[in-house]
């Protein structure tokens, strides 16, 4: 016959692997039914920017009302002109990639690089995802493109025109509509950048 603390012993660890076995079932259940939603940065890791940080003006727009708005932020940049310029875009670009975003760009969207040359031209280099995700629109579009002049112009003195590519190349516009095939002058993306601030 089999002692009685055995049996009682016996039926304890069944009465626990009975109730594990449906806990596991639980949680897999619900694993299964959760969609995964994992945001994937696919821009490469930049290394950390040494230097002070500086008061800039970032002009930001905020597809709500239409408007380029002026707003000033501290970042760290580094002493080249070329580099202080790429981190002025970049900072610009972190707000858009942010979830409360005025203005929102698809994941991944990036600044490859900025030439400063000289007498007066500065080309930007977006990555492929800034462009391939970018929503399509007559307005939304030119409001990235002159967030992006006027942040850099406004911040970098002596550029007197700007032209933008994709990956190194040119492309004809950004998302269907902003040309992106020839040189903007900056005092027409200025003109611009005053008619859509607020109050205008």
């Amino acid at each position: 016959m089999i002692p009685r603390h055995m049996v009682i012993a016996l039926s304890v660890l069944l009465a626990a692997a009975l109730g594990l076995s449906i806990y596991a079932w639980h949680v897999r259940k619900t694993v299964i039914s959760t969609p995964l939603t994992v945001a994937h940065d696919t821009r490469p890791l930049a290394p950390p920017i040494s230097g002070p940080t500086e008061q800039v003006v970032l002009f930001v727009a905020h597809d709500e009302d239409g408007t380029l708005r002026g707003e000033t932020a501290q970042i760290p940049m580094p002493s080249g002109r070329q580099q202080r310029a790429e981190e002025l875009l970049r900072a610009l670009v972190s707000i858009y990639l942010d979830r409360t975003s005025p203005h929102p760009l698809g994941p991944g969207a990036d600044i490859r690089s900025v030439f400063l040359v000289d007498p007066g031209v500065a080309v930007i280099d977006l990555n492929e995802a800034f462009a391939d995700t970018h929503r399509s629109g007559v307005l939304v579009e030119a409001l990235t493109v002159a967030s992006l002049i006027r942040t850099i112009t406004a911040n970098t003195q002596g550029i007197l025109k700007v032209k933008i590519l994709v990956d190194g190349k040119e492309r004809d516009t950004l998302a269907g509509h902003a040309d992106l095939s020839s040189y903007y002058d900056v005092s027409a993306v200025n003109q611009l950048a005053t008619e859509l601030q607020p109050g205008q």
